[in-house]
């Protein structure tokens, strides 16, 4: 039945910015190279391909649902317009989805996304002059047995990030290059250890993209080991923090030395070149005054619970005997020496007599006595060692096997490291809910876990592209100030689009679909991103 108008009644459906992401994943031919490697069983009304566009478009939807309830998402979706002619919302069922999920993790997830990834990234190859390498843990909900496990990962209990002692986890390792673009991803058990995952994530880039050019391979502290570094050998270059633990880090840190301004009036450095495992290196202390007064106040409350602490444990010495005084003065400067915030008030050493036989009472005139020396002091805060910890608070040291990099590049190229831990708060964000994982086999949680970071990639992709064209063309967007910005977020852009609709409309007896409430901007959106994404609004 149609109105005055010719529209067609509970013709209205959604696409938002739906078109946006089935754009990209067009574009990225993502589809069809998962239909290539995994084709269509006869029984499958859509393909895998299909299936993992539907997951990527409900992945990146902006709901309050989670992905596993993907078929209700579809609802009020222009599914045709946004999936492919002649798919409908009941195509789109638990058991599709669980078939698409064992087929990935039959071919190995892993190995798919690199598939993905070398296919989609070569036209982008040269963008890739860092790679930011990171792991994190996802809590999972369920028992998961021994038989339930699978020979690559181990759903089991690890160290929670999250806090949830009580949850199974397993990790996720990435790699991004410089703009936040997943170049690779692997899942691995809830208890692997970081020095052991980092190393195995840059190598395996290494292995698996094809890139000629100079490029960092950039981790934390976890990967620098003395392991790590002898089988990184000298073949790549790479950039980490050094573990502030490190003996020669710790003299490094407490050294009193003259640092150089850096460009950034926020930092100073200082270099020292160094030899680990065999290859030499060059090690960048840096000082910096905003990181000296975030940790400013962590220190003075760290100080006050180490005063008590450093009371207690000099209540447990002073109730100590010694044979003698010598050793009395050498286990109290032994104690002191532990303690380099503190110094004794005024270091006595006092005495005890007891009987021989133990018993109470004042000893007899002639009677025999054995003589104890104890500790009799006060403690009380060095006021010199706390000034001079707080002065070195700011400090940190990066490294790097490139002896030719300055410290200003040096210290950029590490900050950018935020590019991979966006990463993961983008799969964490509660408004995605893709993170909330209730999966029995964990074979599926590892096909799920690529499905995550192929949103990831999609998302960063597309919003890489539209900030090279309107730099290209010198377009610019209103940001949410109204201020025009050839920056903008994703996130915002997507936000625009809230209200984009598809009705059909009757004309001469044939049904005919048309969107609405495309404003100019969101036309000058479509039309800078290109032929992909046009045919999902005009």
């Amino acid at each position: 039945m149609a109105d005055l108008d010719g529209v067609i009644e509970d013709s209205f459906r959604s696409v938002n910015h739906l078109g946006i992401v089935a754009g990209t994943i067009d574009s990225l031919n993502i589809s069809n190279i998962i239909d290539e490697v995994l084709p269509k069983n006869r029984h499958h009304h859509i393909s895998h391909g299909q299936v993992t566009k539907a997951m990527l478009v409900n992945g990146l939807g902006y709901v309050e649902r989670r992905l596993y309830l993907y078929p209700d998402f579809f609802e009020e979706v222009a599914v045709e317009r946004i999936l492919g002619p002649g798919i409908q919302r009941k195509h789109l069922t638990d058991d599709t989805l669980g078939r698409t999920l064992d087929a990935i993790a039959a071919y190995g997830p892993t190995e798919l996304f690199n598939l993905i990834v070398g296919r989609c990234i070569h036209e982008y190859s040269e963008e890739i002059q860092r790679i930011h390498v990171d792991t994190t843990s996802f809590s999972v909900y369920g028992d998961y047995d021994d038989e339930d496990q699978t020979e690559e990962i181990h759903i089991t209990k690890g160290h929670p990030k999250d806090g949830r002692w009580d949850l199974n986890r397993f990790v996720l390792g990435m790699a991004t290059n410089q703009h936040g673009i997943p170049l690779f991803v692997k899942t691995f058990s809830g208890n692997e250890s970081d020095k052991k995952t980092l190393l195995s994530i840059i190598q395996s880039v290494r292995e698996n993209l094809d890139y000629h050019q100079k490029v960092y391979h950039i981790a934390d502290a976890a990967f620098y080991t003395e392991e790590n570094l002898k089988r990184i050998g000298t073949h790549m270059f790479w950039i980490s923090r050094v573990p502030a633990t490190w003996g020669e880090a710790q003299k490094l840190l407490d050294q009193e030395i003259t640092f150089l301004p850096c460009t950034d009036p926020r930092y100073a450095w200082h270099s020292k070149e160094i030899e680990v495992a065999g290859n030499p290196q060059n090690w960048v202390m840096y000082q910096s005054t905003e990181m000296q007064e975030r940790t400013e106040k962590t220190f003075e409350k760290n100080l006050v619970k180490e005063t008590e602490k450093v009371r207690k444990s000099l209540k447990h010495l002073t109730s100590l005997e010694f044979a003698c005084e010598p050793d009395a003065r050498d286990a109290a400067q032994r104690w002191i020496q532990k303690q380099p915030l503190f110094r004794f008030l005024d270091l006595r050493i006092g005495t005890v007599i007891h009987r021989v036989n133990r018993k109470r009472g004042r000893p007899a005139i002639d009677e025999s006595c054995i003589t104890r020396y104890i500790i009799e002091s006060e403690v009380v805060p060095n006021e010199e060692a706390i000034a001079n910890a707080r002065e070195k608070l700011g400090r940190f040291i990066l490294a790097t096997n490139d002896l030719n990099l300055n410290p200003d590049d040096l210290l950029a190229y590490y900050k950018g490291q935020g590019a991979v831990e966006q990463g993961f708060r983008f799969l964490k964000d509660k408004s995605f809910r893709i993170a909330e994982i209730f999966l029995k086999k964990p074979s599926r949680i590892q096909a799920l876990a690529v499905i995550m970071v192929l949103c990831l990639f999609v998302f960063s992709l597309t919003e890489y592209r539209l900030r090279k064209k309107l730099k290209e063309t010198g377009e610019f967007i209103l940001s949410q100030i109204k201020k025009p910005t050839q920056k903008p977020t994703l996130k915002w852009i997507f936000f625009k689009f809230r209200g984009v609709i598809e009705f059909k409309i009757r004309v001469n007896n044939s049904e005919v679909s048309r969107i609405g409430n495309m404003k100019p901007e969101l036309a000058k959106i479509v039309s800078l991103l290109g032929a992909p994404y046009e045919k999902y609004y005009f």
